[in-house]
């Protein structure tokens, strides 16, 4: 059984179990306070030209997802979101819990536009009953989305513009960034991020990780009490040396990059079988996620030898599934899933 159900299905890249193999014995101050930590921000900061920005770290995308919203909103404010948004579909209610309400927006292509952000904030300020109504105060959007997809530059650009003149946070879910900084479409890098959110996070979990996520806050006002908010939320570990030395590694030589590209050229090997067999995506494929629409026939043969996430019926006689790549996809095994399709 091959798996291209997730980007996660194995450990971590060697490059990382050989640092944290060689780093084993050496004795650190616990909860990110070490040196390894300290090394990994710095290289992040130079990465984003951001010197003054913040930089933390999490074990997982869930943890930070509502630790950075419930640090940034105050008890009446909610955050506006895809209604494919992770923190809405697949965070079993985790930014609820924290006392602050999704605000869904309908989305296309996994993406919401500045347009649909300012008709939300204005429907809310110019209702009459606006004190009754929870207050948009953040915007949360995945880069890649859930379905892979990419925000422009210009885009982003957009949504900048209505955050400012309406006053909201911009918050960058970066679970898969190192796949969408990387993809062959790609017009947005870590300086723009730094530039156009109040807080962003780099994803290492998906990115050859064992666990980890980096957090990075460029606006001054969200940087303080963080780390407070961290261990409020159970999400300092005690052996903060392990997400440190990760990111140390996967920003070093300029492996997180690599690791982006190899998981888009081996969704490449994929998509191209399925456009030579004239298979429709239901997205336009742009990352190490594709989404492509398949016989009913075809799935019952493929599911006796790949893993693949199911999307659901289009049509009566086929359905839309999900292939993920990661840095461990060799390009054999990709190649024997294009040969079966």
């Amino acid at each position: 059984m091959l798996r291209f159900n997730s980007d996660y299905t194995e450990g971590a890249h060697p490059r990382i179990m050989e640092r944290l193999m060689e780093t084993n014995l050496v004795q650190t101050p616990g909860y990110g306070t070490d040196a390894y930590c300290g090394h990994a921000a710095e290289l992040i900061r130079r990465a984003c030209n951001a010197p003054e920005a913040a930089v933390h770290f999490l074990v997982g995308g869930t943890q930070t997802n509502f630790t950075v919203i419930s640090a940034a909103l105050r008890p009446h404010q909610g955050v506006l979101s895809s209604d494919l948004g992770h923190i809405n579909t697949h965070e079993t209610g985790a930014v609820e819990a924290t006392g602050h309400k999704v605000l869904t927006l309908p989305s296309r292509e996994g993406k919401i536009t500045a347009e649909q952000i300012e008709e939300a904030v204005r429907a809310q300020r110019e209702d009459d009953s606006y004190e009754h109504i929870v207050q948009p105060k953040m915007v949360y959007l995945s880069h890649p989305t859930e379905l892979g997809t990419l925000y422009s530059r210009a885009e982003l650009l957009a949504i900048r513009r209505v955050c400012d003149t309406y006053g909201l946070y911009l918050f960058l879910d970066g679970a898969r960034l190192g796949f969408g900084l990387t993809a062959e479409t790609a017009d947005v890098d870590l300086p723009d991020l730094a530039q156009l959110c109040d807080v962003f996070y780099i994803g290492g979990t998906k990115l050859g990780a064992l666990m980890g996520e980096a957090v990075v806050i460029p606006r001054r006002e969200l940087q303080e009490d963080f780390r407070y908010l961290i261990k409020r939320h159970g999400g300092m570990l005690a052996k903060g040396r392990l997400l440190g030395l990760q990111f140390e590694t996967l920003f070093t030589d300029g492996l997180y990059y690599e690791i982006g590209r190899h998981g888009n050229r081996m969704a490449k090997i994929i998509r191209d079988a399925c456009w030579e067999k004239g298979y429709p995506f239901l997205v336009p494929p742009a990352t190490n996620q594709l989404f492509p629409i398949l016989p009913n026939v075809l799935l019952e043969r493929l599911k006796r030898d790949f893993a693949y996430s199911d999307q659901g019926p289009v049509g009566a006689d086929a359905r839309a599934v999900r292939f993920c790549t990661s840095w461990a996809t060799t390009q054999e095994m990709a190649e024997v899933l294009a040969d079966a399709l």
